[in-house]
Parts: C-alpha cells; sequence; structure tokens
C-alpha cells in the first residue's frame, strides 16, 4: 500500500463550538513514502494533529485524507493506519508475539498467516528472539520496538508516532533513532507522521518538519532548509538555537553594537525593523569578517565546545568555539565574527501561520 496523508483546512476544537481552537485550519500534505515530523511546543496542536488522522478526534470541519479516501468520518480501525504512542501501551498479561498479533487478529487476517506475519514483524526490529517472553521481562526500548513491531504488523500504509521516544533515556534514544532511520529505509512506501518536540529528533528522521505553534502550522520545508535559512523567529528558535539579534538595516548591511555587518538584505527595505539569525556554531572567536566586539558575560564548558556569551551593544551573542584551552575571562573583551552568508535577515515580529 502506497498512501500518503492530506490535511484540507483541518480544524479541531475542544467545548463546543466556542470552546478552545486545538488545531486552527491546517493544510498540510505528507507525500507517499515521506517521513514528516510535526515539531512544537507542548499546546501547539501536533498531537491533536495526529489523532485526527487516527481518527481519534473528528474535525469540527474540513477534511483528512488517507491515500485518495477520505477518511474524516471512518471509525480508526478502518483507516488502515498503525499508531505507536509515548508509553507503548503493550497488554502485560500477553506475551510479546500475542501483543504483535493482536491488530492481525482485530483485523481477520487469516489465523494460518498470523504467525508469519508477526515473525516478519519482530524480525524488522530485531525482536525475533524475544517472542515469548512478556513485557514486564524487557527493557524500556525493548518494549518500544514491540510497539513498533505490532504497528507494522498489520502492514499499514501510514505510520503514526507519538512522541515514540520521549520515556526513554538519551542513549536509548539515540540507539532507537537509528532503528527507525534504517525502518525507514526498508519500508519506502510507508508514509511516517512523527510527533516530537525533540528538534535532534525531527532533524535526524525527517525528510520535512513542520513547525506547528499556536494551534497553526507556522512553516513547513526540510530539516536543512528551516536549519539555515529560517523564515521566521519562531523557526529559527525551535529548530536549532539560533542568536536572534534585532538590528538596523541599510543598503546590504546591517548595524549592531555599532557595527556594519554584511549580510543578505533581500525583502528587508532599508530602514525597517529586523532580526539577524546566526547560529552560535558558526560564531567564530578571533578576527574575521564581519567582527563584533564586545565582552564576556558567560562561559560554558560542553565538552567538545565551549559556549561563550558575548554582550554586544546591549544585546548577548553566543558563540559555540571548539574547547579552549585557556578560555577568555569574564568581563574580558574579545572579537567575533561569522561570514556574510551565515547571517539570515528575518523581518522582524514574523511568526509564521
Amino acid at each position: 500500500m502506497n498512501s500518503g496523508i492530506r490535511f484540507d483546512s483541518v480544524t479541531v476544537t475542544y467545548g463546543g463550538h466556542d470552546g478552545h481552537t486545538a488545531l486552527d485550519a491546517l493544510d498540510l500534505t505528507v507525500e507517499p513514502g515521506e517521513v514528516m515530523a510535526l515539531l512544537g511546543p507542548s499546546g501547539s496542536g501536533k498531537t491533536t494533529a495526529l489523532r485526527a488522522v487516527a481518527g481519534f478526534v473528528r474535525p469540527a470541519s474540513g477534511r483528512v485524507f488517507i491515500g485518495d479516501r477520505d477518511v474524516t468520518a471512518l471509525p480508526p480501525h478502518r483507516r488502515g493506519i498503525g499508531m505507536v504512542v509515548q508509553q507503548y501501551a503493550l497488554f502485560p498479561h500477553l506475551r510479546v508475539d500475542e501483543n504483535v498479533a493482536f491488530g492481525l487478529k482485530a483485523q481477520k487476517v487469516p489465523k494460518a498467516d498470523v504467525p508469519g506475519r508477526v515473525a516478519d514483524a519482530l524480525e524488522l526490529v530485531g525482536m525475533g528472539a524475544y517472542a515469548k517472553r512478556y513485557p514486564r521481562e524487557l527493557s524500556g526500548g525493548q518494549q518500544q520496538r514491540v510497539a513498533i513491531a505490532r504497528a507494522l504488523a498489520i502492514r499499514p500504509g501510514v505510520l503514526l508516532l507519538d512522541e515514540p521516544l520521549s520515556a526513554l533515556d538519551a542513549q536509548l534514544r539515540s540507539g532507537m533513532l537509528a532503528e527507525l532511520a534504517r525502518l525507514h529505509r526498508e519500508l519506502p512506501d510507508v508514509s511516517i507522521l512523527y510527533v516530537t518536540h525533540d528538534q535532534v529528533e525531527a532533524l535526524t528522521l525527517a525528510d520535512r518538519i513542520a513547525v506547528m505553534d499556536r494551534a497553526r502550522l507556522q512553516d513547513c520545508g526540510t530539516p536543512q532548509e528551516l536549519y539555515r535559512r529560517p523564515r521566521t523567529e519562531f523557526t529559527a528558535s525551535f529548530v536549532g538555537n539560533a542568536n536572534l539579534l534585532p538590528v538596523a538595516v541599510g543598503e546590504g548591511s546591517v548595524s549592531l553594537g555599532g557595527a556594519e555587518l554584511k549580510v543578505a538584505t533581500d525583502g528587508v527595505a532599508a530602514g525597517a525593523a529586523a532580526t539577524l539569525c546566526v547560529r552560535p556554531h558558526l560564531v567564530g572567536l578571533g578576527p574575521g569578517p564581519n567582527a563584533l566586539t564586545g565582552r564576556v558575560t558567560e562561559v560554558q564548558w560542553r565538552g567538545a565546545t565551549h559556549r561563550l556569551f558575548v554582550e554586544v551593544g546591549g544585546q548577548v551573542v553566543k558563540a559555540d568555539v571548539r574547547e579552549l584551552r585557556q578560555p577568555p575571562l569574564l568581563g574580558e573583551e574579545v572579537v567575533l565574527h561569522f561570514a556574510p552568508e551565515d547571517g539570515v535577515l528575518l523581518a522582524a515580529g514574523v511568526r509564521g501561520g
């Protein structure tokens, strides 16, 4: 099955006509075989969007399509989707193979076909040797693999992942990210909608990222587009970490703390208020293009790097530089720099949506 997902102006409200709008006129398409991450803070609407696809909430207006089917009014079990949630939701009284078989039996798959489908799904997630164990005998990461196997056993065209790694520790999360990336390569026809508030997960797994805030879609693009050339201040701050510095705009340059900086000013008129976005790892220490002079207010050691906080013209600029044997002292005057192509100018206050 090769199915995409399409939100056609989907609005979800809670509490009746005058209630809370949890999702506001969402227009978004997940292409067949694509991994789309819904990224945003708590309450942004991302989980509501996923639940609308699953059939757990009914839109107040708009339509949801899976492939070319309008599934807005269909119950969850008729949508042909697999779903994995944060807390795994395994049945504690059933063995691993029985948990994975549950959805197949619900779909009335011929009894003779069930063992083979279960074995295939468990092998896909590396859990074939654990078929006869109970969930309580598994680690958190192993339980999550079983939950994914159960979702994949029904051979869905669409896989919904709702914060699937948030209950795992950092080391397990890293391993499961690699496993999910491998699964995507091995299941190229399955469309995946992945809800997360973790930017690393989104940047690692997604073909495209939809950035959500305040129930609305704020931005959408490839991870590289959103990270390197964000279109809004919200995207710049939520996808990766960024310096967002108010600047005065001139002709092909901006000024900050008395320094004139060369950056592309396309689309922002001279004299307009604007925000300069520069990623901390692209800010160097020492003389160079677009030099900024300021005083160190804080130094953080982060293992391979030092993060410097430098006050420039009343603004704090963050710089991530390779670990220094002798980092600058608090109050010391330093020079920072960044390449003109690494600065992105945003119209001040633009949040998207």
